[in-house]
């Protein structure tokens, strides 16, 4: 069954954190490792889902705050210590805060639900000095993964986009931003019980890269 990001999310919402995902375990494990001490810092996860990264940058003493389309995924997130009255429900291309209201602005696997990232881009560049940006790499959809999920023994795949490392280098540097990493890993040991757990093996695509992960600075 195809759906719309909103529409599936909201079916997995309450399945969402105890559902084994290889990509964020891998996303979270490279990302933890660059992002540096977030101590003290105000940090918005956009896109959040069930506050994944806000919960990780609290537990390091960051002061965080997230959005999410899905509400369903919000009403989730809120649940968690420490994200209680934190998270709201907007659209990243239209996020209700301030200009320079944050540091560090994370978007992980956000932005292939839309068909245009520039706005939000502009948004994220708009809000914060570091713009962190994480999504399935476009060397994977052209090998033929999908974003899917089953959910009560149906099948779900989810509309996505491809955006080109090119095509986001572009759209931050119309926002001033200028680029100071970027890794594209792929799937290594750390993520092998995942695959196992799902009865797949990991050598089918351990030699493409899985996420591609930015960063640009003001």
């Amino acid at each position: 069954m195809q759906l719309a990001a909103a529409d599936a999310y909201r079916v997995l919402s309450q399945h969402y954190d105890n559902t084994p995902n290889a990509l964020l375990d891998l996303e979270m494990r490279v990302l933890s490792q660059r992002i540096g001490s977030v101590e003290g810092l105000r940090v918005l996860d956009a896109g959040c889902g069930t506050g994944r990264w806000m919960a990780w940058a609290g537990h390091r003493g960051a002061r965080v705050f997230g959005i999410d389309a899905c509400f369903e995924m919000t009403r989730e997130a809120a649940r968690k210590p420490g994200i209680a009255g934190r998270v709201t429900c907007a659209d990243i291309s239209r996020i209700p805060l301030r200009d320079h209201a944050a540091d560090i602005a994370i978007c992980s696997f956000a932005i292939g639900y839309l068909p245009d990232a520039r706005p939000a881009i502009g948004e994220l560049a708009r809000i914060a000095r570091r713009v962190i940006v994480a999504d399935l790499h476009p060397e994977a959809i052209r090998r033929g993964w999908t974003r899917s999920f089953r959910a009560a023994g149906k099948v779900y795949e989810v509309d996505h986009y491809l955006h080109t490392a090119e095509e986001l280098d572009k759209a931050a540097c119309g926002e001033g931003l200028s680029m100071v990493w970027r890794t594209e890993p792929s799937f290594g040991e750390p993520e092998r019980g995942v695959f196992q757990r799902a009865g797949k093996e990991l050598s089918e695509v351990q030699d493409v890269p899985a996420v591609l992960i930015t960063e640009w600075n003001r």
